[in-house]
């Protein structure tokens, strides 16, 4: 090949390329999003619609079939499962995984317009569908706040600070707080007094339903300036609401005339919704739990640092007596999946150089190791940074399963040049010839072990989308090793393999390899049988 005779004729070009990319990946290394496993898009939807008071069988008759048969007209949807429960009804809508991912957020737009379009047709006491797709967020970090001697309105509040200390974090995408109880109001009505009074539950939800909304009270014109009035009463407190005056209404007997308030036929107090419908413990003790996303190409190990200073400074501010505990902490994981990788790539390459010094000596070791797989991880890391895939699960597992082929393509020039210096030829020739008679026959040996992961990429489904990275990089560095082979490890060779000595004759010229040149060569005379 061309190539070749040009490597050697522009050499200073080519050392120099070849240091740049060096350069440059071990660069990109630093840059790489480190993740515990890749992104993916989760292709399903689920549009709730509220209809309290209704049993199962309406929410299916009048919900929910609604639903149903709107969704069925978006062509792209493979499957609709939906559960129809006494006042909710919840439709999962699963679309078909041969949709790029690209694709999804037109889909959802689309999704929402037609359930939106189909309101009209529920009926009147069913509250307006919510379409919910959110549900690819990874929340790789989690930890609890808990205490033993403070209220949970408290805790609360220490948690609401903590999130919104969190969240102006560089790359945080969402923090969001779980196990948190509903606060609501109870009034504790007594139905004798409402009936010694003369009134009904009827007057009470009509007095509740009318205090407390925000309207518009109008404006003024004055003299070219408007003035808006703004309407104040509103709800500080629970004994604010016990003061309400029930419309219409005064006492009789000794009390005549005086207005009836809410409290005098109610008890008025602050409470957490029961049975709760969210509630998080930690070794036992009531916490709040806040769970943080992190967002698309992050390195998840710096992320985990920065967390790590941001609570050290927030739990010295802390009352004494409330905790942060951890729970899970995803960048410790991908700390130690990318050590462990780094530590089979160390591996790796001792076993190279030691099978190989013993088999070929340790010169034609040091450039094989070199040349077939620290250079080439090292340009794979700078492949990753330019088409913005980060190192995770995959993409690890997939260099380190490539690994085993990387260097093939090395020995076999390594050897060939080694092989034709010992046979009387010069350095360079040695070189040229080694490297340009095998490579068409190495890049197809290449293309295939890449097309060996093709299967994993060909598939439509969200396992296919998972172990993308399988077929990428593996693919790619294989590539670059076929590259590598072609036109560094010849440059390399002629500075490093040792001069043969003299007199030494060819290394196939033994028994052994004579009897396997003459079964070679009967099984090609007979291909077709063979």
């Amino acid at each position: 090949m061309k190539i070749i005779a040009k490597v050697f004729e522009r050499s200073v070009v080519t050392v120099f390329s070849t240091a740049v990319v060096m350069v440059a990946g071990a660069l990109s290394y630093f840059q790489l999003g480190q993740l515990e496993d890749p992104e993916f898009t989760v292709k399903t939807a689920v549009v709730v619609t509220p209809y309290s008071g209704a049993s199962p069988e309406e929410v299916e008759l009048e919900v929910t079939d609604v639903i149903e048969r709107t969704v069925q007209s978006i062509a792209v949807v493979r499957e609709i499962e939906s559960y129809s429960s006494a006042g909710l009804s919840s439709v999962k809508v699963i679309i078909n995984p041969a949709v790029h991912s690209n694709d999804l957020p037109q889909v959802w737009d689309e999704l929402r317009k037609r359930v939106a379009d189909a309101q009209p047709q529920l009926p009147p006491g069913a509250s307006s569908s919510i379409v919910l797709d959110d549900f690819g967020d990874v929340f790789g970090f989690l930890f609890a706040l808990q205490s033993d001697g403070f209220s949970m309105a408290e805790l609360e509040r220490h948690a609401d600070d903590i999130k919104a200390r969190l969240a102006v974090i560089p790359g945080v995408a969402k923090v969001e707080l779980w196990g948190v109880p509903r606060q609501s109001v109870y009034l504790d009505i007594s139905e004798a007094r409402l009936s010694q009074l003369g009134l009904s539950l009827m007057d009470v939800n009509l007095t509740l339903s009318q205090q407390n909304t925000v309207v518009d009270a109008g404006a003024l014109d004055l003299q070219g300036t408007r003035m808006r009035f703004l309407v104040t009463g509103e709800f500080g407190s629970p004994e604010d609401i016990g003061e309400l005056l029930i419309r219409g209404r005064t006492l009789g007997g000794q009390d005549e005339g005086r207005l009836i308030r809410l409290r005098d036929v109610a008890t008025v107090e602050r409470g957490y919704m029961t049975p709760p419908t969210a509630e998080m413990r930690f070794n036992g003790l009531p916490s709040i739990g806040i769970a943080v996303s992190n967002a698309s190409g992050v390195n998840i190990v710096k992320l985990g640092r920065s967390i790590d200073e941001s609570l050290a400074r927030i739990s010295a501010e802390l009352p004494v007596g409330i905790e942060i505990d951890r729970i899970s902490w995803q960048s410790e994981e991908v700390d130690a999946a990318v050590s462990a990788f780094m530590v089979s790539l160390a591996t790796a390459i001792a076993i190279v150089l030691v099978v190989l010094w013993v088999a070929m000596g340790f010169r034609t070791a040091i450039v094989v190791g070199l040349s077939g797989l620290l250079m080439v991880i090292i340009a794979t890391f700078l492949v990753m940074n330019l088409i913005d895939e980060d190192l995770h699960r995959m993409s690890l597992g997939a260099l380190i399963v490539a690994m085993g082929m990387m260097v093939d393509n090395a020995i076999v020039v390594a050897d060939g040049v080694l092989i034709r210096m010992e046979r009387g030829m010069s350095r360079v020739a040695a070189a040229i010839e080694a490297a340009s008679g095998p490579s068409i026959p190495l890049l197809g040996a290449t293309i295939v072990a890449v097309m060996a992961f093709y299967p994993i990429a060909a598939s439509t489904e969200a396992a296919g989308e998972y172990t993308q990275a399988l077929f990428t990089i593996a693919g790619v560095a294989l590539l670059i090793s076929w590259l590598f082979a072609i036109t560094v490890s010849p440059l390399m060779c002629v500075v490093m393999l040792p001069k043969p000595k003299a007199g030494q004759k060819d290394p196939y010229s033994g028994g052994f390899y004579l009897l396997f040149r003459r079964i070679l060569e009967a099984a090609l005379r007979v291909r077709v049988l063979v």
